[in-house]
């Protein structure tokens, strides 16, 4: 495994670290988004992970409302305090007027840490860029944070969202570490060289971390106009049109050109996806999702080895045609 340095911090990262959205459960659980795994699962898939090198685990307050943090500290055992993990706040508000009131902020990091078994969070996001009309709430956010730091209690901060013109308005003014987006073969607006977020990204010594690099499953090639997804009501992705029949039918014959170049198995497929993401000069990582060891073990298989540049306008070719 290779590791990559966090913006201007000297935290060093995996490549292919992990995401552990997963791990909250669905909304019938308390979550949000996807089914989760059994705690047996879950606790082999990281202990797999850490086996392969990977030292990076993201996480999030909401994530199960905090099943997420908790499993994952139960996962981790002896090896907690060894490793490198994020969480995010911003989207629970509790009592709060906002999740970025400062008490809020304050009451959520510790819940936490104490849900982590930690003293420090080494990465904490802003989970979302609503701050409020007119960003009423960015002030006080940025005060929380800062004493959080002060106090020992995180080592860095991290923005993370969703679109271009909150990141060109917020980063300069938050100056993150880190900014978390999603970035993947079909989606590399933000990452791209020369692109407004990444000349922002790359003037200010800040890094890019990339959830969602698998489009969520569907650059794994286990989806197929003849195989569509069977997707439960509180799956995530029920309701997206990428995993209709229809858009499988144009996407599928661009993943076949894929296959022929880089190979069909799962982890050839998973090697092109994720390490052309890592190709991009801004990204410090990726966080691929999981539910159990063979997962983890087809995310990491091919860790080091990463395309040539050939390989990469190979791919920026299928699809852009």
């Amino acid at each position: 495994m290779k590791y990559r340095k966090i913006g201007r911090t000297s935290i060093e990262v995996s490549e292919i670290s992990l995401g552990c959205w997963t791990l909250g459960g669905d909304a019938d659980a308390g979550g949000m988004g996807w089914k989760a795994p059994s705690d047996t699962d879950a606790v082999e898939a990281v202990k797999h992970g850490l086996e392969r090198g990977v030292n990076h685990f993201d996480n999030a307050d909401v994530y199960g409302m905090g099943r997420a943090e908790r499993v994952l500290a139960k996962a981790l055992g002896d090896d907690n305090k060894r490793v490198v993990i994020a969480s995010k706040v911003g989207w629970y508000k509790g009592e709060s007027e906002h999740a970025y009131r400062k008490e809020n902020i304050l009451k959520q990091c510790v819940q936490s840490l104490k849900n982590l078994n930690r003293d420090y969070l080494d990465i904490y996001y802003f989970h979302n860029c609503d701050f409020g009309e007119s960003d009423k709430y960015l002030d006080e956010g940025l005060e929380a944070f800062r004493a959080l730091k002060k106090e020992g209690k995180i080592r860095s901060i991290g923005l993370s969202g969703y679109a271009e013109a909150d990141f060109l308005r917020l980063i300069p003014r938050i100056e993150p570490d880190c900014l978390q987006s999603w970035a993947n073969i079909l989606h590399p607006e933000f990452i791209k060289a020369g692109s407004p977020v990444a000349s922002m990204l790359k003037e200010r010594g800040i890094t890019f971390t990339a959830f969602n690099p698998l489009s969520r499953g569907l650059l794994t090639g286990k989806f197929s106009p003849k195989n569509p997804p069977v997707l439960d009501k509180n799956d995530v992705r029920s309701t997206m049109e990428e995993f209709k029949p229809a858009y499988l039918a144009g996407f599928y014959g661009k993943l076949e050109r894929i296959k022929e170049r880089f190979g069909s198995r799962p982890e050839k497929l998973i090697r092109a996806a994720l390490q052309y993401i890592l190709s991009h000069e801004v990204v410090s990582c990726v966080i691929p999702g999981f539910r159990n060891k063979k997962q983890v073990e087809q995310n990491t298989t091919m860790a080091e080895s990463p395309l040539s540049a050939e390989e990469v306008e190979f791919i920026e070719t299928v699809f852009r045609d």
